[in-house]
């Protein structure tokens, strides 16, 4: 049985410990208040562009655009968000995992995609296994501003526009609510999917043409569904994280509840020790 000392230190440890979970909780919760706002302020423009754009690809016969089309795909890009840091659960394992049995499902030869990778861990996990890489940005902001990921957002694009790539696919945590993430798969490019079915769409005069206007609003939509991902997945990353440190902490206190009951039953049991000892000396001495 350890020492009386050895288990009051571990408590002492433990409530230490606890400490800083508890306050990394808190600040985690903070953080995903804020990322809840900028989601929801976020969302108006995003529906707003994509309005718009399903307007022009869908409602004009000549309407006509090479990030609206498929074609032959020889070459895969994925664009994989986690986070900078660990300590949040299953925030990163998941996306990653998913990410890397669908490369090792899907193709043959590492010629025959590459990884974009937003993100420390992600980035780690791809290096160390040689994945190719053809873009990565890591340090954004827990409250990340476009101005943050535009650099990335564009040659992530421009990488499908110069032919490097044929399709683009996004792997993120959809944030569902404050307990609830999901990982999620979604085409980036093409825009393929784009369809005005059961939508009630806006009729717009286009000045000069259609195509001009998508040459410019296309590369941007899809930088937007870039970013809109980011702030989705920064969500998910704090709200993980507040549930792991609340769970550390649960932990932590169940871990002291039961030292302090074996610290109290070793104590106890070294008194009547003690008593038994006194008792057994008085009784040699009569």
């Amino acid at each position: 049985m350890a020492s009386l000392r050895d288990i009051k230190g571990r408590i002492s440890s433990t409530k230490k410990t606890k400490q800083i979970t508890n306050a990394m909780q808190m600040v985690s919760a903070a953080k995903l208040n804020k990322a809840e706002q900028n989601v929801k302020a976020f969302l108006p423009y995003m529906e707003k562009i994509q309005e718009v754009v399903t307007s022009i690809s869908t409602g004009s016969l000549d309407a006509d655009h090479p990030m609206l089309k498929s074609r032959e795909v020889k070459k895969t890009g994925y664009v994989v968000i986690t986070s900078d840091r660990g300590l949040a659960g299953a925030y990163n394992s998941n996306v990653i995992r998913k990410v890397y049995n669908t490369i090792r499902e899907k193709h043959n030869s590492p010629e025959e995609y590459t990884v974009i990778a937003i993100g420390k861990v992600g980035r780690e996990f791809f290096k160390k296994r040689d994945v190719p890489i053809s873009n990565e940005v890591v340090g954004v902001s827990d409250q990340p501003e476009f101005a943050d990921i535009k650099d990335i957002a564009y040659n992530t694009v421009n990488l499908f526009v110069d032919g490097e790539v044929d399709e683009l696919h996004l792997f993120y945590n959809h944030y569902e609510s404050a307990i609830s993430q999901v990982v999620t798969q979604k085409q980036l490019l093409p825009l393929t999917e784009m369809s005005s079915e059961g939508k009630s769409l806006s009729s717009y005069e286009y000045e000069p043409n259609q195509e001009e206007i998508l040459n410019v609003l296309l590369p941007q939509y899809a930088e937007t569904l870039i970013y809109g991902a980011i702030l989705d997945a920064k969500a998910s990353e704090h709200a993980a994280r507040r549930t792991a440190m609340k769970s550390a902490t649960d932990n932590a206190d169940d871990i002291i509840d039961g030292l302090t009951l074996s610290y109290n039953r070793a104590r106890q049991a070294a008194i009547t020790q003690e008593i038994s000892e006194i008792v057994g000396g008085a009784a040699a001495l009569e």
